[in-house]
């Protein structure tokens, strides 16, 4: 009996170490503004913002949510590539924004979890994308010098599994080059606040509570959203789980 209950002592404790540090292993960074390459932070001359900046190539959306199995901690991260979207700057004032993000196409690095995402979870096939409307214009103050990083508030629409609210969150923004521009947050998500159900499932548990991880990256573009200077995204673009994730 003595050893009956050691092995089952080893299954439910080593089980979910071995499955979060063999299997699923260290999830990805954070989503941060990088480096501008080859600048030092406020020294080029900034020249104007005004104009349309739309999501390119680099721009990623997901989740990070805290899972617990057994004692064991571990941090579920999806993400996406496919963002849509752009924003409207004049002067020194972001008069408008608008995003998509195709939810069907999150990622994580584990397949029933995904599968779990785009039905029970989000139900993609009813509520393919979620989208964020900036409601209020933000004060820029000045023209950010490439390499400078800010830091403002934003306030928008939030629309998730067909269910919008408003919501306040802090974003980081930094310019690039002059005619790049990157924007971070990490926005707190309730889950019932957008009639998700709780993701928890068998001995997986999960609190009440995720966080929205964005990292867009901006080019300057005409008015009809095509980009002025097509190019490479100028930075090393963090780990993604191909095609894309929550």
């Amino acid at each position: 009996m003595a050893a009956g209950l050691a092995v089952v002592a080893a299954v439910l404790i080593g089980g979910p170490y071995l499955f979060f540090t063999v299997i699923e292993g260290n999830p990805p960074a954070r989503l941060q503004l990088p480096p501008a390459a080859g600048v030092a932070p406020g020294t080029a001359t900034p020249g104007p913002v005004t104009g349309t900046w739309v999501a390119s190539t680099g721009s990623l959306a997901g989740y990070r949510v805290d899972e617990l199995l057994f004692g064991q901690t571990h941090t579920a991260v999806g993400r996406t590539s496919k963002v849509t979207g752009g924003v409207t700057i004049s002067g020194t004032e972001v008069t408008a924004a608008d995003f998509s993000v195709d939810m069907a196409s999150v990622k994580s690095d584990q397949g029933s979890r995904d599968v779990q995402f785009r039905g029970f979870i989000m139900r993609t096939a009813d509520y393919p994308t979620a989208a964020f409307r900036l409601t209020s214009p933000i004060q820029l103050g000045a023209v950010p010098a490439i390499g400078q990083k800010i830091a403002e508030q934003a306030v928008g629409d939030l629309t998730m599994r067909g269910v919008r609210r408003s919501i306040t969150f802090t974003l980081g923004a930094e310019r690039l080059s002059a005619d790049t521009l990157d924007i971070n947050a990490e926005i707190p998500i309730r889950f019932s606040d957008w009639h998700i159900p709780n993701p928890s499932f068998a001995v997986a548990r999960v609190g009440s509570t995720g966080t929205l991880e964005v990292l867009l990256h901006l080019v300057a573009a005409d008015s009809s959203g095509r980009p002025l200077h097509p190019q490479p995204v100028p930075r090393s673009t963090t780990t993604v789980f191909v095609p894309g994730q929550f």
